[in-house]
């Protein structure tokens, strides 16, 4: 059976639990709680060690074959590009379509989360180097320091040949057994998919939000549907893009339910070598990368999100220039959320309003209640743009053997 059968079957069921269980009640949702928590710690348990062996494999074989230079540039190209176009469209759509207001509600203020850069770099290079294979969110502390042994392992080859020949053993062992925990993660995911859709069901109920992610849902299909499909089809030339779309559909469902870019990541790199026939020496690069930084569908939901927010809350016209400063804005943060894993779109909706000023800056709560579908629309159209953008990338340096689509797993 295919993976994105198993994937799919587990959100039906889960869904279809949420109304048949009495779970609406103490013992129901601690059950629920517990389950959750159980799967993001069973989800996210190999993804350092995935990351930190692949990435001493694939900075190793990129230095030397010559291609880190090309790989690198096509990746943070497409990672900056990439945003770019996400940021557009939601400003676009919000623009072009006027949304129905939301009803002012009188909420108690929350303290508003930071990112903290200073931090973020200092994390970068902890006081040992072991220190990075215990960071769990910011993968980019283990990522480079698995890229650092990588790089170095390059230069003498028969010295450092023994380390080389481990990383790559280590590499293969972790991705076998994350592959069995990327099965087992389709039955975990229907107590996760139960926990919300008894979160969301009453939300739809009033119909509040519902225009908004009815926009969500028509950006996701004008860009995965056609704009990406088309990007793939003239920048790489392939007669069948949506073979891309089609590989992507376990992990951007399993993104959707969880809104988790880290648990999400063991599937996509599944994915990308199982059915798009992208090599470890591209994907151990790229997917870490597109994970951390190609963050634009935070930007996109973000900008649809602080507009409609002040549409609600003004009948004014929004000036261009705050139309632009949203924009940079969204677009700038955006590539500061590799610490958030899951939840950064509505930390960036709060520090977009707070930064703003003018009485917004704990406007936010307005759309508090959608949170979850903000941070869910994010992360599936992330996770698809890290699969698009990794085939470009592999199909540029010619890092993939093409698989036909009956072989897909």
């Amino acid at each position: 059976m295919k993976v994105w059968i198993k994937y799919l079957i587990g959100i039906v069921l889960g869904v279809l639990a949420a109304f048949i269980l009495p779970l609406d009640n103490p013992v129901g949702s601690e059950i629920l709680s517990f389950l959750t928590e159980l799967f993001i710690h069973f989800g996210r348990y190999l993804v350092i060690p995935v990351v930190f062996s692949t990435a001493m494999v694939s900075m190793n074989k990129l230095r030397l074959s010559k291609l880190l230079g090309k790989t690198a540039l096509w990746t943070f190209s497409i990672i900056i590009l990439s945003s770019l176009l996400l940021t557009i469209v939601g400003i676009a759509s919000i623009l072009m379509v006027k949304l129905p207001r939301i009803p002012i509600t009188i909420d108690v203020a929350t303290e508003v989360t930071k990112i903290d850069v200073k931090g973020m770099l200092l994390s970068l290079f902890p006081l040992s180097g072991f220190d990075a294979l215990r960071e769990g969110s910011f993968i980019l502390v283990s990522f480079l320091f698995g890229g650092l042994i990588g790089w170095e392992t390059a230069s003498d080859q028969i010295l450092f040949k023994p380390v080389a020949t481990l990383a790559d053993s280590l590499s293969k062992l972790f991705y076998n057994i994350a592959v069995f925990f990327t099965e087992i993660m389709s039955v975990f995911i229907i107590a996760v998919v139960t926990s919300w859709t008894i979160t969301t069901r009453s939300i739809l109920a009033t119909g509040i939000y519902t225009p908004m992610l009815i926009m969500f849902l028509c950006d996701f299909i004008v860009i995965v549907g056609a704009i990406y499909p088309l990007i793939i089809r003239y920048v790489c030339h392939d007669p069948r893009p949506y073979r891309v779309l089609f590989a992507s559909i376990a992990p951007m469902l399993l993104s959707f339910a969880t809104g988790d870019s880290n648990l999400t990541l063991p599937l996509t790199i599944r994915h990308g070598k199982e059915s798009l026939g992208i090599r470890r020496r591209c994907s151990g690069f790229t997917f870490p990368l597109f994970s951390m930084f190609a963050r634009g569908g935070s930007a996109l939901v973000v900008c649809i999100s602080f507009f409609l927010i002040w549409r609600s809350y003004s009948s004014l016209g929004i000036p261009f220039s705050d139309i632009m400063w949203v924009s940079l804005m969204a677009f700038g943060l955006s590539f500061l959320l590799g610490g958030f894993p899951s939840g950064g779109a509505f930390i960036l909706l709060t520090i977009l309003c707070e930064a703003y000023g003018k009485g917004f800056e704990t406007s936010f709560l307005l759309l508090k209640p959608a949170a979850i579908f903000i941070c869910s629309f994010a992360s599936i159209f992330d996770t698809a743009t890290a699969m698009f953008g990794s085939y470009i990338v592999a199909v540029k340096t010619k890092t993939v053997e093409h698989h036909t689509i009956q072989h897909f797993i």
